[in-house]
């Protein structure tokens, strides 16, 4: 069984193919940990925001890559993150939806113990291969 940390609705989906027609498809997403734009999946370019060691990978949404900091994957990494979309006046954001009058929306939901089992199975060669670098 192959667990996806993080999924888009056919919503975000669609959202993403219209910024990907708009921007181009070298597109990423990143979940804020608060802040200015409150906890949110944000888009952006790639390359607009540094990914580091501070960092994890979580999977590809819509063909793009997403992420979280180390930190705030600590408390979440027991759920699945699902991507959705509301409607919204579109301003005050960082992500590249704003002007769309849209906004990415993090919901989650907690792993099944037979996901979590198979998640530390998925997980154990990328822990082994960074432990040898």
């Amino acid at each position: 069984m192959v667990v996806e940390k993080v999924v888009a609705t056919p919503a975000a989906q669609a959202l993403i193919a219209l910024l990907k027609d708009k921007h181009g498809p070298g597109l990423m997403f990143h979940q804020s940990g608060g802040c200015c734009d409150n906890s949110a999946a944000n888009c952006y370019l790639l390359g607009e925001l540094t990914i580091g060691q501070g960092d994890v990978y979580l999977g590809d949404i819509g063909g793009c890559p997403f992420y979280m900091s180390t930190s705030q994957y600590a408390y979440w990494k027991h759920t699945q993150l699902i991507i959705d979309v509301i409607d919204t006046h579109g301003g005050g954001t960082f992500s590249l939806e704003g002007p769309e009058g849209k906004a990415f929306h993090t919901r989650s939901r907690v792993f099944s113990s037979d996901e979590l089992e198979a998640l530390q199975q998925q997980d154990a060669p990328a822990i082994a291969n960074n432990a040898q670098s």
